[in-house]
């Protein structure tokens, strides 16, 4: 018998349900390496961190709460700071959203991009200040504000990839 599409009922594939968005997120992690940029501060977003979030605001219920550890080890090894600053503040971020689902029952687009702004601003900030912990403190921040803006106004797009992403993931075959 040949079948032109799928049939009714019949699930996505598990391998594409599990892998793509642990992949998204993880090339975008490695992205800063694949491009030939050299500045002397932060611009280029953390589109890894961005991924995340936006999977973490569209799916909150596909992680579990300590994904952020190993996906935050990966980026690690790709942006430069101590091993250990964006597992534990993408963990955090990761518990943050899974208390604010919890507590806002009905959220709609602005509230996930008001949520992953603060994250971003936090998570930024606080990486910047475990990195440089013997620098000025108003300068680090100052130095880091451009590529928090340019993150949080990133939000949108990198939310409609991860959708686009997501339908993909659950295509049936």
């Amino acid at each position: 018998m040949n079948r032109k599409g799928p049939r009714l009922g019949e699930p996505a594939s598990l391998w594409r349900m599990r892998i793509v968005p642990v992949a998204s997120v993880m090339l975008a992690s490695a992205l800063p390496l694949m491009l030939p940029l050299i500045a002397s501060s932060p611009v280029l977003p953390p589109v890894g961190l961005l991924f995340f979030l936006c999977w973490q605001l569209l799916r909150t219920e596909m992680w579990p709460v300590w994904v952020g550890l190993p996906l935050g080890l990966w980026d690690d090894l790709f942006s430069g700071a101590p091993i250990g600053t964006a597992a534990g503040l993408w963990t955090l971020a990761s518990i943050a959203i899974a208390y604010s689902s919890q507590r806002i029952y009905w959220r709609g687009f602005f509230h996930d991009w008001v949520i992953a702004g603060l994250l971003i601003a936090a998570i930024q900030s606080l990486a910047a200040l475990i990195t440089h912990p013997d620098a000025d403190t108003a300068h680090v921040l100052g130095l880091v504000v451009p590529q928090i803006v340019i993150s949080v106004l990133l939000v949108p797009l990198i939310m409609r990839l991860t959708g686009k992403f997501d339908n993909f993931r659950l295509k049936r075959r």
